[in-house]
């Protein structure tokens, strides 16, 4: 059908489809929880009265770079996604958007994102911090997906990043403090992919990524690993009490919140099920923003 032919409901109709297509290529719930740990990050680093403008143009340019990595990142996977059930409706595979348009308007996103961090913060290491995370994410991580199982503790790297996006975005300087947010944030990524990619470990397999669960046949490596990142997420997590960022309230929070955690872990490690997987997968949601959220109350006093 011709678009002048249309009608009226016709092409709003189509407008609204194209809007979403184009929305479902930034991840909108991977890029919220991404701004959890950036307004995490900056909240924690910020001393006395918070500057709420700051906090703003952070989750704002932030949130254009992750959803103009995630766009590319789909531009780049497009082929190995139309042989996933999981990834087989997504826009780019599924032809409701063509690739020339999801790669301007994913570098588009992404360089908007940065050059907005640049002009609108102090502190010009925020936009660095936050290029680092897009070409890494793109251009490192995306690709090494097809060539190598440590594929995932490349893509931990930027996925640690954004707090570090927001605490620098305040203090412009590489703290203790938010080298510690980084380690929690890297360790806490493993046994939360290591589950997804055990859940879909068919769908990359059929597509030829190389992710542990695809060529650890048995699982024995994968649930290993799961438990020993978790483990060392625990005293990670107790770390910003040593330095001064939360007290008492924190220190049991994450430990329940740890060994729960540990806890699915273990049980996946004991039997390989979908079903366990699928535990450790929402053990793993629960923890971050929980972990995140008592950090915050505790660490500034909101208690």
């Amino acid at each position: 059908m011709r678009v002048d032919t249309m009608t009226y409901p016709e092409a709003l109709a189509l407008t609204r489809s194209r809007a979403v297509d184009y929305l479902e290529l930034t991840k909108p719930r991977v890029t919220l929880l991404v701004l959890v740990t950036v307004a995490a990050g900056t909240l924690l680093a910020s001393r006395g009265t918070l500057n709420l403008a700051a906090l703003v143009h952070t989750l704002l340019g932030t949130a254009l770079v992750a959803g103009g990595a995630a766009a590319l990142n789909q531009f780049l996977e497009r082929h190995t996604d139309a042989l996933m059930r999981r990834t087989e409706n997504r826009p780019l595979p599924a032809g409701r958007l063509q690739p020339p348009e999801v790669l301007v308007f994913g570098s588009l996103l992404g360089l908007a994102g940065v050059v907005y961090l640049a002009l609108a913060l102090r502190h010009p290491l925020a936009s660095l911090v936050a290029g680092l995370t897009f070409v890494s994410y793109v251009f490192l991580y995306t690709p090494l997906k097809r060539k190598t199982a440590l594929n995932t503790l490349v893509g931990a790297v930027p996925g640690a990043l954004p707090p570090v996006i927001g605490w620098t975005a305040v203090s412009g300087t590489l703290d203790p403090g938010v080298l510690v947010l980084f380690l929690i944030l890297f360790l806490w990524q493993i046994p939360h992919f290591l589950a997804i990619a055990w859940i879909y470990r068919e769908d990359y397999a059929r597509a030829g990524l190389q992710m542990l669960p695809v060529v650890d046949g048995d699982g024995g490596m994968t649930g290993r690993q799961m438990v020993s990142y978790c483990l060392a997420l625990i005293p990670a997590s107790l770390a910003p009490v040593g330095l001064g960022l939360a007290g008492w309230w924190y220190l049991g929070a994450a430990m329940v919140l740890g060994f729960g955690f540990l806890a699915c872990v273990v049980g996946f490690n004991h039997q390989h099920s979908l079903s366990r997987a699928r535990r450790v997968v929402q053990a793993s949601l629960i923890y971050l923003p929980a972990l995140m959220a008592m950090l915050l109350v505790d660490g500034k006093g909101w208690m």
